[in-house]
């Protein structure tokens, strides 16, 4: 398991700033859980509106993105730009801080190790049944 400090967060909320330059956003929309913590970093760094809801030409945002399925919805969002602190795949239309090996497990700073592990194990479980 890969544990991740809020060091690393905070440079990964540095990098998410300057991936995205001096474009202007309607707001940030963070997804649900991981994705809320990042959201509030980025609304409070870039001064812009924290976002209940994705609209046209917002920053998207998650902290992992392993199939994709969770940031696909947001895909065709028009002028929206989706960005992942953790990606296990290369990206292809959404951007990343950092790409990974798929088989990492990532224990954010949010998150309960305990807890994060018991998670590690059940995925592993259910991914060797099928």
């Amino acid at each position: 398991m890969r544990t991740l400090g809020w060091n690393e967060f905070d440079q990964a909320v540095q990098r998410i700033a300057l991936l995205c330059g001096e474009r202007r956003f309607s707001g940030i929309h963070g997804i649900p859980r991981g994705g809320l913590v990042l959201a509030v970093a980025l609304s409070h760094r870039l001064g812009l509106p924290l976002l209940p809801e994705p609209k046209p030409g917002c920053l998207v945002v998650d902290d992992v993105l392993e199939t994709g399925r969770t940031l696909a919805p947001f895909r065709e969002l028009e002028g929206a730009e989706l960005v992942v602190w953790i990606s296990k795949v290369e990206p292809l239309w959404w951007r990343a801080v950092a790409v990974i090996p798929s088989a990492e497990w990532i224990l954010f700073p949010w998150e309960n190790a305990e807890r994060a592990a018991a998670d590690e194990r059940h995925y592993r479980r259910e991914r060797s049944r099928g």
